[in-house]
């Protein structure tokens, strides 16, 4: 049974919230939190107001694996306006210019977004959470200021062209980390010479999670009650959200040294993260193993 206080519970999993149309990601965390009566909690890979779709809400210990978390691929669906700019990238800002488009066929402008897949360099937008000497970049561009951003490397792991109609471009995108896809839709637009703004944007797939995992705020909401057992059932353990990490099993006293920040040897070589369990298969947080099979604590949940 979960432990209580004033303060909230001492909870610790992930909650897989597919997160509305129209809430900030951290007024979805806040939500949640209350609702899990969660003394801790934190968002990984933040959703513009205007997204929906799949937002891990990290509870309690499991905030401490969010950065690894942030490392995973992620899928969306997306549609695009052709022949219109916008300050912001997406519907919710003022249209900037505007331009022709009626003129283009479908092949080329699935031409055109298919030519996006693979390596590619984005500038970041203004209107995003990127900060310049502190302050957030969307903070800067609401006063009218602009600065000069690097572009950065991002993959387009696989683009799906799913059709045009009205002046309306759809896709599915699977991406890397740090992919903007409010910028290639305005990069699709440039490539087409007529411009273009995002218009939906939802989430569909993090790491090897889908929708089909996840639960509205609503459905979570029905749940609640003085025990909180049903909502507790919905949340994920920590390392179940890390597939892609190799399992390592420490001996009693391996364990020990592992909680106390001491190095531990395995039998096992390669440089890579992995997931530390102790004697009792209990999950203990993420570990670095070096070339030499030493393993150094990295974030541990003690």
């Amino acid at each position: 049974m979960s432990r209580r206080s004033p303060k909230g519970r001492d909870i610790n999993g992930i909650v897989l919230l597919d997160k509305d149309v129209g809430l900030s990601s951290n007024t979805a965390l806040q939500e949640v939190k209350r609702l899990f009566f969660a003394k801790k909690a934190g968002h990984t890979g933040a959703l513009d107001p205007l997204a929906s779709g799949i937002l891990p809400i990290c509870l309690g210990q499991a905030t401490k694996i969010a950065q690894f978390l942030l490392e995973d691929n992620k899928r969306y669906f997306v549609r695009g306006k052709l022949g219109q700019m916008s300050d912001t990238g997406d519907c919710e800002g003022s249209i900037i210019k505007t331009q022709p488009f009626e003129h283009l066929s479908d092949s080329e402008i699935a031409k055109a977004a298919i030519s996006f897949k693979g390596n590619i360099l984005q500038i970041p937008p203004m209107y995003s959470a990127l900060k310049r000497n502190g302050q957030p970049l969307y903070k800067l561009a609401r006063q009218s200021i602009e600065v000069k951003r690097e572009s950065r490397p991002v993959t387009i792991h696989k683009i799906i062209y799913l059709g045009y109609e009205n002046g309306m471009l759809s896709l599915e995108v699977t991406c890397s980390k740090g992919t903007y896809i409010r910028t290639l839709i305005e990069d699709i637009g440039k490539r087409l010479d007529c411009s273009a703004h995002v218009v939906e944007l939802r989430r569909t797939g993090f790491a090897h999670i889908d929708t089909s995992q996840t639960f509205k705020f609503s459905d979570l909401k029905v749940l609640a009650s003085d025990d909180y057992q049903a909502l507790d059932e919905k949340i994920f353990a920590s390392e179940a959200m890390l597939p892609n990490l190799e399992d390592v099993y420490l001996s009693e006293i391996q364990s020990v040294d592992i909680k106390f920040g001491r190095e531990v040897q395995t039998d096992k070589q390669g440089l890579l993260k992995v997931k530390l369990f102790d004697d009792k298969k209990q999950f203990l947080g993420i570990g670095q193993r070096q070339e030499n099979g030493i393993i150094a604590p990295k974030r541990l949940f003690v």
